[in-house]
């Protein structure tokens, strides 16, 4: 199917349906590849990294978090 065909065929959908298609095709531009969420969190890990080295931050338990976190659901 080219091009010009998909674009005759959507415009046939009903309003809802091509506004769905709108949203799908907007949100597949806006998914970052795989590359580039393999960079990105790796410089998240390294900056997490200088923060803990640096003293900026403190370290919490995973037995920490999942108490706030298992209080916050109840």
């Amino acid at each position: 199917m080219d091009l010009q065909k998909i674009e005759d065929e959507a415009l046939h959908l009903p309003k809802e349906e091509r506004a769905r298609l709108v949203q799908r095709l907007v949100l597949s531009l806006e998914a970052p590849s795989e590359e580039e969420l393999r960079s990105d969190w790796l410089l998240e890990a390294r900056r997490r990294a200088e923060e803990l080295d640096s003293g900026s931050v403190q370290r919490v338990s995973s037995d920490d978090v999942m108490r706030k976190a298992r209080a916050l659901i109840r």
